[in-house]
């Protein structure tokens, strides 16, 4: 059985993480509301935001795999006679 000190320390240690994990969940829900904000933005002066955030997947890629993936693209379109 558990002596209350070794309880009590576990029970602090968890409590710490679950209040960590939470602190983050709100930080993220934060930069999550900016993200929607910054795209309402872009989207009332005209911008594709579909497009916008593709752009956003793109930019995180290696630029080889994005050209691999793009020259194989461009080879299936133009065997379907879509080019």
């Amino acid at each position: 059985m558990p002596s209350d000190a070794a309880y009590n320390v576990a029970a602090d240690e968890l409590r710490q993480f679950v209040e960590q994990f939470e602190s983050l969940e709100a930080e993220k829900k934060d930069i999550t509301e900016q993200q929607k904000d910054i795209m309402s933005e872009a989207k009332a002066r005209g911008y594709d935001t579909k497009v916008l955030k593709k752009i956003v997947a793109l930019r995180k890629r290696d630029k080889d795999d994005v050209a691999e993936e793009e020259a194989i693209l461009d080879l299936y379109k133009s065997a379907l006679g879509m080019s």
